[in-house]
């Protein structure tokens, strides 16, 4: 707000040690942020990109449109804190690495668990976050993993994780000993631990959980500890510089603040609160 500059030093001090601690920049921001005013792909529609398949409990059925899922609630919700009603968004499917490449893009805004990095930052805009990541183990109740109660306990065993995932980065740090099995997929992984060809597999905590309801007798051994200060976190991937990002991040505080991200979580992602923390 510019008039805000011409206050003096001293009420611009007083006015700030007033405002309420969820940010009066956030909520000026989101106001500047009107249906009218946004430079979308289309004019009066919002359109959200995601991969194809996508899984539970991130969406579910596959099927983005019908609003549930985690990342498909929350599509909504930031669309609904721009001033877009469901039935002007809209969604394409764009393949997980096409999203975050370097170019213009099909979609205004995609979500599809990407996590925030430097080196993808340098392709694409990441709106704040809106989920915190963690890594969980998954077993099955046969397997020598089921019994597990802390890190130091999975060293002698065999650990799996898909290729490429910051799941790699945590399992060797849980199992040094070993060497870490690298798999295509989760789904590759999944069936090896079925095979008894490693007796766990690492992913995020929600991935974790759904892959042991596919599981027959499959658990959740437990969450892993961070293996850095830096919590890894998902973020909406909007295009390099984009005039929405500011927007889309203003809606996303706001859903923060407002307890509407953490109900989402409470309603989609409840059994994370269950999983034991592996010590």
């Amino acid at each position: 707000m510019p008039s805000l500059w011409l206050l003096t030093p001293l009420l611009a001090a007083l006015l700030v040690s007033c405002a309420p601690a969820a940010g009066p920049t956030e909520a000026a921001g989101l106001s500047q942020c009107t249906r009218d005013s946004l430079d979308t792909l289309y004019k009066g529609v919002f359109t959200f990109g995601t991969d194809q398949p996508v899984y539970p409990p991130w969406y579910m059925g596959d099927n983005p449109e019908n609003g549930e899922g985690f990342e498909a609630a929350v599509a909504y919700a930031v669309a609904a804190k721009l001033g877009y009603p469901g039935e002007d968004v809209r969604w394409v499917r764009v393949p997980f690495n096409a999203a975050l490449a370097p170019g213009a893009k099909e979609f205004d805004a995609s979500l599809s668990e990407f996590s925030i990095t430097d080196q993808r930052k340098a392709a694409v805009d990441f709106s704040s976050p809106y989920f915190d990541v963690t890594q969980a183990v998954v077993a099955v109740k046969s397997s020598p993993a089921a019994g597990v109660h802390s890190v130091a306990e999975l060293k002698p065993l065999r650990l799996g994780v898909q290729v490429g995932t910051t799941s790699y980065t945590a399992a060797t740090s849980a199992n040094p000993v070993n060497p870490v099995t690298v798999y295509n997929t989760n789904l590759d992984a999944k069936m090896a631990l079925s095979a008894r060809e490693i007796d766990a597999l690492v992913a995020d905590l929600p991935t974790a959980f759904a892959v042991a309801n596919e599981l027959r007798d499959g658990i959740i051994v437990g969450q892993l500890p961070p293996v850095t200060d830096d919590v890894e976190q998902f973020g909406i991937v909007l295009n390099k510089d984009s005039k929405l990002t500011r927007c889309v991040s203003s809606a996303v505080e706001s859903l923060r603040d407002d307890g509407t991200l953490a109900a989402l979580e409470a309603k989609w992602l409840a059994e994370a609160g269950r999983a034991p923390q592996l010590r």
